[in-house]
């Protein structure tokens, strides 16, 4: 996940983008993981650290 948190501030892409480049068949295994391990979804995490 500590990979993922600097990818996900990159406005150009959309979660989904990025959840294939880090090699997630589904983005939404993603959201979930990412969920889990930060505590916020990816999109909450854009948001509230922009």
């Amino acid at each position: 996940m500590e990979a993922a948190k600097p990818k996900v501030f990159d406005t150009s892409k959309s979660i989904s983008e990025i959840s294939y480049e880090l090699g997630f068949k589904y983005p939404q295994h993603f959201t979930r993981l990412f969920k889990q391990k930060v505590g916020v979804s990816p999109l909450e995490y854009r948001m509230g650290m922009n």
